[in-house]
């Protein structure tokens, strides 16, 4: 305790330098303490979501509804890019359940309980009453919504509106331990928490680690001053940590204020794709735990082992001896890691890649994080062996350069390992994408969407053929239905298209002639036969016909896997009389398959059909919501990230300037240029950087590909984002040196050189 005391007594009196580090060590730390306690906080933002979906999911009886039980029926429609849920309830006097969670009681008929986004929505868009017949009664309870965003809303009705639809159930309560449609599917959460760990928590402990040795070898000399006192060795490293300690302690407590106010901003707010009540963000017990023991904790080991040396030879400190070369153990732990992902990454060349079962899901995520271990371990190192070869140069600037990396190796992690990491975080959030991107949305790269005519005027009609976003559109013109036809042919339906408009919805088109009716042939399918058939047509007020045959002229078309384009007969629209709109049938948009345009299209069509029973063809609302929300939060844990770098890096810079006045003094008495000296300290920095950077581009690249190749998609190698990243990389060196320019004072102050 004396110790720990002499420590609070040396941060207090030893002057403004010693002031001004402690403050940068806290800020620092409040910084990190900030950032992990936002990635421990995620997953419980979730699980809060998952919560009350589970909450309110319905509990029905199997088989047909008996009679006199409350009766239910679920309905979920895209309102654009967003779920739009439907949740009908006819009330039963046989075993009434309870009201669901953010509901007092369960509605009469004609009574509609609707979500706050939804009411507000409804102000915006009328035309949706149309889709919740009643009136409204009030509204749903966060306790009953999955975020406040969320289109949500209870219908009462009377059980014979319910009884004709194949999906009515009896209702036996609300209720169940997991949630239908999770935000993000378990296997994909694991995988997001180690990517967002790789992304945050590994440049974070480095980051602490800076902060907790800023200034190590002023402090070094002082702690060697107090050994050559008396002071025993681990007294000596008490004091040390005594500093850290309540710097850590004191930015724990900041950081998790700065989180508070975090939270309640991001939460009203929202990020795209992910909004929250800020009771989800709360601190939970753990991540109080976390923050408040584990950060100063981490402080006192780092503190005591960096005054390990000064304590157990101090006349080597104050003499400032040369320290002894870095050993080779971490680069052990690189060379290891990249053997398990170089080993998965040459069973992608084989005909049977390795998948994630059984071991491999263990070793897959072990040799990722031994590889960004070890990148972290050897870069003093290779700052080192980088030092003792261009020491050797005849230039003088990288000779005063490498020499000091040279003397100091370990100085290098300090500084470039955050943006390094950065760079081999980034490759990793890539392949994470990639593979999502490659489960979650269709392969094809045309996107369809399909509408029924029946519903659509013919303005509204103009207006989704002119949505920008869209790439060709149709119509399928169908006959009524008759439920007296009989015999095995089927009533022929025709696509009214054009060749050209034909030709951007499918993969290839041969044999196309503008202007004549064609049979449509699709050589991997098997054809049907086909009977000939009668369409009608709208005309203004009038109605009229069109007989449609099976030509024997045929067009060869390649469709897609999932998609429209199945009508036997391509009907080209000139051929349609003026004006005239088939009665019944649908409105086929086709546009690009990326989630970003898919996600613009849905909202354009709900902004002008908002009642409109959208099919996006062959793709799930609910898994291009989950895809959002995956990359929404890698959004925010490489901006983590990229603030973590970037400040362990402008820290570590300064501190490196500070400690090095007197050595830039005494160049600059003896003749050395500014200039000299300013290529001297970019030459320290840049050059470890500049090797780290293209070191962590393979290696992150090698862990990348050994994740794409276990998870069993069509990408294995990630070749686009090369570019992408080479670009990141070289934007990381152009801050590097701008930041390392104005580190060289233009005052020159010989007492530096005497100052201790």
């Amino acid at each position: 305790m004396k110790e720990f005391l002499l420590g609070l007594r040396l941060l207090l009196g030893s002057g403004r330098g010693t002031r001004a580090r402690f403050l940068l060590m806290t800020v620092g730390g409040s910084l990190g303490v900030c950032c992990l306690a936002l990635v421990l906080t995620i997953p419980a933002i979730l699980d809060a979501r998952d919560g009350r979906a589970a909450d309110r999911a319905t509990v029905v009886f199997p088989g047909k509804p008996e009679r006199d039980r409350t009766l239910v029926l679920e309905r979920s429609d895209p309102h654009g890019s967003k779920p739009f849920h439907r949740v009908f309830i006819a009330r039963g006097t046989v075993d009434t359940p309870k009201p669901p969670a953010g509901l007092s009681e369960l509605p009469s008929p004609g009574e509609v309980f609707v979500s706050p986004a939804l009411r507000d929505q409804l102000k915006r868009e009328p035309a949706l009453k149309g889709l919740l017949p009643g009136r409204q009664k009030g509204t749903i309870s966060p306790a009953g919504l999955t975020d406040p965003n969320e289109l949500y809303a209870y219908v009462g009705t009377d059980r014979s509106k319910l009884t004709g639809f194949g999906a009515t159930r009896a209702l036996k309560s609300f209720g169940t331990g997991y949630a239908p449609v999770p935000a993000i599917e378990p296997s994909t959460l694991d995988i997001l928490r180690f990517t967002l760990g790789t992304l945050v928590l590994l440049p974070l402990t480095v980051f602490l680690s800076v902060c907790a040795k800023l200034s190590a070898a002023s402090r070094n000399r002082r702690l060697a001053a107090l050994r050559l006192l008396g002071l025993s060795a681990k007294g000596t490293q008490r004091v040390n940590a005594a500093e850290t300690v309540a710097a850590a302690l004191l930015g724990a407590l900041l950081g998790l204020g700065e989180f508070w106010l975090l939270n309640q901003v991001m939460a009203r707010t929202g990020l795209p794709g992910l909004k929250w009540y800020p009771a989800d963000g709360a601190l939970s017990a753990t991540t109080l735990a976390v923050c408040l023991l584990g950060c100063p904790a981490l402080a006192w080991f780092v503190g005591r082992a960096s005054a390990r040396a000064a304590a157990a030879s101090p006349l080597s400190t104050r003499r400032t001896a040369a320290p002894r070369a870095p050993r080779v153990w971490g680069g052990l732990l690189l060379v290891t890691g990249l053997g398990i992902v170089t080993g998965y990454c040459l069973t992608g060349l084989t005909d049977r890649p390795a998948q994630t079962t059984g071991i491999n899901t263990l070793l897959v995520p072990l040799g990722v994080l031994l590889t960004g271990l070890g990148l972290v371990l050897t870069m003093p190192l290779l700052s080192y062996l980088l030092a003792k070869r261009l020491a050797r140069s005849s230039s003088l600037t990288l000779n005063l350069a490498m020499r000091r990396n040279e003397v100091e190796p370990g100085s290098a992690m300090r500084v470039v390992t955050g943006l390094v990491l950065l760079v081999f975080s980034a490759s990793l959030a890539q392949g994470v994408l990639v593979e999502e991107d490659q489960i979650l949305r269709p392969s094809s790269p045309s996107q369809e969407y399909g509408l029924s005519l029946s519903g659509l005027s013919k303005d509204q009609q103009n207006k989704l053929r002119d949505i920008p976003e869209l790439r060709a559109h149709a119509m399928v013109m169908e006959p009524p239905f008759d439920p007296q036809a009989e015999g095995p042919r089927i009533p022929a339906r025709a696509l009214v298209a054009t060749c050209g408009q034909l030709a951007k919805m499918v993969r290839r088109l041969e044999g196309c002639v503008d202007g004549t009716p064609l049979r449509l042939t699709d050589p991997a399918v098997t054809e049907e036969p086909v009977a000939p058939s009668t369409v009608h047509l709208r005309q203004g007020d009038h109605r009229t016909s069109v007989k449609l045959h099976v030509p024997r002229r045929q067009a060869l078309y390649w469709g897609y896997d999932i998609t429209s384009v199945d009508a036997p007969v391509l009907y080209p629209p000139s051929k349609l009389p003026p004006g005239a709109l088939p009665a019944t049938g649908s409105l086929i948009l086709a546009s690009a398959s990326d989630p970003e345009t898919v996600r613009t299209v849905l909202d354009r069509i709900g902004a002008i059909v908002p009642t409109a029973d959208v099919d996006p063809v062959g793709i799930n609302i609910d898994a291009l919501q989950q895809i959002t929300v995956i990359e929404t939060l890698l959004a925010v844990g490489m901006i983590m990230g990229l603030v973590i770098g970037v400040a362990a890096f402008l820290v570590s810079v300064t501190d490196r300037a500070v400690e090095r006045r007197a050595q830039v003094t005494a160049l600059s008495l003896i003749g050395a240029r500014p200039r000299t000296l300013r290529l001297v300290q970019c030459a320290q920095v840049v050059l470890p950087l500049a090797l780290g950077l293209v070191l962590a581009l393979v290696t992150g690249k090698l862990a990348e590909s050994s994740y794409l190749v276990t998870g069993g998609g069509e990408v294995l190698w990630d070749g686009a984002g090369i570019p992408l990243l080479t670009v990141a990389a070289l934007a990381v060196l152009i801050v590097a040196v701008l930041g390392t320019l104005p580190l060289v004072g233009r005052r020159i102050n010989p007492e530096l050189i005497r100052r201790d």
